[in-house]
């Protein structure tokens, strides 16, 4: 492994490395190694996040005039649907209920 010296900090990069570092509950170079993990190389997965993202909101602008009811709704019905099937009742339109 490879060791890196960085020069010049200003003393608050330092002083809130530090305090991440406690947070976390690691030593300072622990931390600073986490952090240059997270830029540089977990980093690299974020365009595919970026892109799946950018594909789900072309896919809802293409599906939205299709008239169909959104989730939540879809999900009331089936939880209706659900607790009717469990307590043995049916509501129906003309019934009070």
């Amino acid at each position: 492994m490879a060791t890196l010296t960085v020069r010049n900090l200003e003393d608050e990069v330092v002083r809130r490395l530090r305090i991440r570092a406690a947070r976390h509950g690691r030593s300072a170079e622990a931390e600073h190694r986490a952090l240059l993990r997270a830029a540089l190389i977990e980093a690299e997965h974020q365009p595919a996040r970026q892109q799946a993202i950018e594909r789900l909101v072309e896919f809802r602008r293409r599906t939205a005039s299709r008239g169909l009811p959104p989730a939540s709704e879809l999900l009331k019905e089936s939880r209706i649907t659900r607790m009717e099937a469990l307590t043995g009742t049916a509501s129906s339109p003309g019934k009070a209920g």
